[in-house]
């Protein structure tokens, strides 16, 4: 298949939050944004999401994967069908365990079995091609936002930050002419974000997520941790660098022997940490940080942002852009690109050898490529 001219793709996220499936549509040539479109959301139910918490850390062949396929195939099938008028699909399927130093990375969840039931091509399997040229694998939304740079017609290096599940920042150089072009991106994993903080009020207050930050507004973090977070062997290594969702665990469980304020608050100021030690990463200061995902409605974290920070910090919104689907259409603009045999990571992104077009295409019954 070779993609010609624009067209309308379909993309689809479901992070490491674990809360559900976005979809949004982008019009796109896979190097410029020319149209945002409709976007849909589909909340895995506490059943759904107790199965696939359960099945985090497990590699393919391992016992118990079935019945989370069954819930990512489903979801996913369910809202992506609800759309129309879409020429090719982008599905990430969900991560269950990343380890790109050992046994690589693993998304669960079938994109042939999707493009049959869709009836458009489907590009999966975006992360397995840029580690087998060894990188890290993700983060992959860097090129999307490449474009987003442009679409905003920005002039300077800026920051987009994503704070899902884990925290992940792509510094952007929008003079370059591609996002592959060598100091055009850096792109890194920041330590974790949102996971670490809605596990906890799972476990303690039986809700999915602090909202508003309010629980953590409401304690003090506790210094001594914070300081052991900073001093964590992961923000010595220079990036590119990516993370699993529990990289934490034993600082989480360790926060987790505090009272519930208390611990929401430390677990909320290492994230801002994590960030804040990833800005100074950076080539030049961007000229502003804009922030998307779940954690830019978590006030405590971005009050903790703009107090630590040299830089002004925003939620994505402010430059026109929408917070909550940056993700999924990322994998609509990433699935044009491997439709067309575009590079979707690069050395600066991942830490690959080379530019990398990643993802597999696969088509419906009966097509041929």
């Amino acid at each position: 298949m070779e993609w010609q001219g624009r067209g309308r793709a379909l993309g689809a996220m479901s992070g490491t939050s674990l809360d559900g499936v976005d979809a949004a549509v982008v019009e796109t040539d896979g190097e410029r944004i020319l149209a945002f479109g409709e976007s849909g959301y589909r909340p895995y139910s506490d059943t759904e999401r107790a199965t696939l918490r359960d099945a985090l850390g497990r590699w393919p062949g391992e016992d118990g994967l079935e019945a989370a396929l069954d819930v990512v195939q489903s979801a996913h099938a369910e809202l992506l069908g609800e759309f129309g008028g879409v020429a090719i699909a982008g599905f990430h399927g969900q991560t269950l365990a990343h380890d790109p130093g050992g046994r690589g990375t693993h998304q669960i969840g079938d994109g042939a079995a999707l493009a049959h039931r869709l009836g458009v091509p489907v590009a999966w399997d975006f992360r397995s091609a840029d580690i087998a040229a060894g990188g890290e694998g993700a983060p992959l939304a860097p090129f999307f936002h490449f474009a987003c740079a442009a679409w905003i017609g920005a002039r300077e290096p800026l920051a987009i930050l994503n704070l899902g599940g884990v925290g992940n920042v792509t510094w952007i150089d929008p003079s370059r002419g591609a996002p592959e072009e060598p100091g055009a991106l850096l792109a890194f994993d920041t330590g974790p974000a949102n996971a670490p903080i809605d596990d906890l009020v799972s476990a303690r207050r039986g809700v999915p997520f602090d909202r508003d930050g309010a629980l953590a507004a409401g304690g003090s973090a506790d210094a001594a941790l914070v300081e052991q977070f900073r001093a964590h062997p992961y923000f010595a290594r220079p990036p590119p660098k990516s993370l699993d969702r529990n990289a934490f665990r034993d600082l989480a469980e360790q926060a987790g022997a505090l009272g519930d304020a208390e611990a929401a608050a430390t677990l909320t100021a290492m994230c801002a940490v994590g960030v804040q030690m990833g800005l100074e990463r950076c080539p030049s200061p961007p000229s502003r940080l804009l922030v998307a995902g779940g954690g830019r409605r978590n006030r405590a974290i971005m009050d903790m942002l703009a107090e630590m920070l040299y830089v002004p910090v925003e939620p994505v919104e402010s430059a026109g852009l929408d917070g909550d689907m940056m993700e999924a259409q990322a994998f609509a603009h990433l699935a044009v690109r491997v439709a067309r045999g575009l590079p979707t990571s690069c050395p600066g992104t991942t830490g690959a050898s080379a530019p990398v077009c990643g993802g597999t295409l696969s088509l419906p019954q009966g097509e041929t490529p």
